[in-house]
């Protein structure tokens, strides 16, 4: 999962970069979820503003991926943006899994 611009075309490609290293790891990839930023009505004025702090995403798409996780049962959860320590634990305790970045891989 990742937190991308709207300006950010190449998101998908990252995705895909992502996935790759989590097979070669032995990973299999359950699902993929992106935060878009700037798209909504208004999105675009947000730009400038900082990110989460405890999430880096939006109170509902971080429902929508734990809810995600759960279901699935998955056991790792990766994200393609650099995490601090505190959002890694607010974000496993929330999915139920531990979370690592690309960076960790």
């Amino acid at each position: 999962m990742g937190l991308f611009s709207a300006k950010d075309r190449e998101f998908e490609s990252k995705l895909n970069l992502l996935a790759s290293v989590v097979e070669a790891h032995g990973g299999q990839v359950v699902s993929r979820h992106v935060q878009r930023r700037g798209v909504s009505s208004g999105g675009a004025d947000k730009m400038g503003d900082p990110f989460s702090r405890r999430t880096l995403l939006s109170p509902g798409r971080a429902r929508e991926i734990a809810e995600a996780c759960r279901q699935r049962g998955v056991g790792v959860a990766v994200f393609a943006n650099p995490l601090t320590d505190h959002q890694r634990a607010v974000l496993a305790d929330m999915f139920g899994c531990p979370v690592l970045t690309g960076e960790d891989l």
